[in-house]
This record gives C-alpha cells, structure tokens and sequence, in this order.
C-alpha cells in the first residue's frame, strides 16, 4: 500500500480542562486536498496547527512519508527527536495563516526568498529565480517590489503563498486562508489555491467557503467541539447528501 504523505493519529490537544481537540485522525495522499470545516471554536485551527507542531499534540502522533513527526519509533516505543531534526521535518510542510505575516520592511520579493537563502542555503540568485516564478505563479510578478503596505489583503495573501511554496513543500497546510479579507478579494485567493491543487499540490485547508471545499478539495472533514462528525468525498457538502444532521444543519446556514 502506499503511505500517506501526511498522517494524524488520535491527535488529542487540551488547554486546561478544555479538550480542544479530541482523538482526531486524518490521511492525506499525494496529490489530494482535505477540507476541514465546522462552526467556530470547533477545533479545527488547533487540529491544523499540531499537524506542524505548532501546537504540540498531548496525545497522538503525526506521520510525515511514514517517518513521526518529532519523535523517531524504536520498536514500540517513542523518542523525541533534536530540535535540528523536527525543524528538517517541519521543512516539508508549508503554512499558510489566517494573518499574512509579511515582514513589513521587507518587499514582496525579499519576504519570498528569506527563508530559502537562509533555512535551504540557496544563493540569493537561485532564490530570486525561484521567488520571481512563484511571484508570478500567484499573479503578482509585477509587485515583487512592492512592501505589504502597498498591497491589498488579497495580494498580501498571494505573497503569503508564494513565500510558502518557496520552501517546497510536500503538503500545504492553510488555516482559514482567506478569512482576514474583504469580500471581493476572497476569490483571488481561492483561485490561486485551487491552481496549486489542480496542478498536483497536496492541501489539507480549513476554512469557512464550502463552495470552495466543494469544487477544489477531493475529501471533507466536519468537526465540531474537538471531534470528526463527518467526513467523506467533497461533492457530498450538501444538505442533501451529507449524512450527519449536525452537517447538513450547518451547510443550511452558511449555504
């Protein structure tokens, strides 16, 4: 069989007595993108963050290409690895955030080549190649220039992704990606992503536009306080096909 690239087991997170994420699994395969949805406070962008360790799970392991994500496996036993070595790990996994990040000193272009001159050791030659196409990727090869506040939400966004993909990753991780912008910028973004999904980019995303999720994505997960309700083929985000009345009760109100 072959193995996922990314892989969650029973991951579980608490902050206090909150269980905010309770014994949640995911498999991702190559090539595929996973849409995560639910109301607010559901858990989900705690569940995206440990996928990084971003938050650290309490209970439950990440799979990245079968190898655990912050831990080597002896036989049945777990040891947590160097911070060098989580960081390697963590190298194959791109983020994209609700907020866009951006070093507001610093271009469009010298954001996107910061973190492969100094994390990939690439010279700045090779980086502002691979930067300039990716600028261009997103639409924006005419602003490398350009610092974030001479962007729009929508650009910055963009800039964001790129400044992502500049890492190559094997998965990308999105957390509500388009929910600090304004209306009319949304589907510039959403347009870039389902791009990179249909040119073979594996995604796992949680957001809110499950018009989205439904076109793009090839599987949903639905949760709600900290748990999968439901999850399945994303042409099933429906009222009427989906399963779970929690689902199709939520799907009534944002559809």
């Amino acid at each position: 069989m072959t193995v996922p690239v990314l892989e969650a087991w029973n991951i579980t997170k608490r902050f206090g007595d909150d269980v905010a994420v309770d014994k949640v699994s995911l498999s991702v395969e190559a090539g595929t993108a996973v849409c995560i949805l639910g109301p607010s406070g559901a858990g989900k962008t705690t569940f995206i963050r440990c996928l990084n360790f971003l938050e650290r799970p309490d209970d439950g392991y990440v799979f990245i290409h079968g190898e655990t994500l912050g831990f080597t496996r002896v036989g049945d036993v777990f040891h947590e690895v160097s911070g060098r070595q989580l960081a390697r790990q963590r190298r194959l996994l791109g983020m994209v955030f609700q907020q866009f990040n951006l070093f507001d000193h610093m271009t469009a272009l010298e954001n996107v080549i910061e973190a492969p001159c100094k994390v990939l050791r690439k010279t700045r030659k090779e980086a502002v190649d691979m930067a300039m196409s990716l600028l261009e990727r997103v639409g924006l090869a005419n602003r490398a220039d350009h610092y974030p506040r001479e962007l729009s939400g929508g650009q910055q966004q963009r800039v964001a992704i790129a400044r992502a993909l500049a890492m190559q990753p094997h998965v990308l991780l999105c957390d509500e990606p388009t929910s600090a912008l304004d209306p009319e910028m949304v589907q510039e973004v959403l347009q870039v992503l389902g791009e990179l999904v249909a040119d073979g980019m594996t995604m796992v995303a949680v957001t809110h536009e499950v018009g989205f999720a439904r076109e793009v994505a090839h599987r949903f997960v639905f949760m709600e306080r900290g748990a999968v309700i439901e999850e399945g083929p994303a042409k099933n985000l429906t009222t009427t096909t989906a399963t779970q009345e929690r689902t199709r009760a939520f799907l009534q109100k944002v559809l």
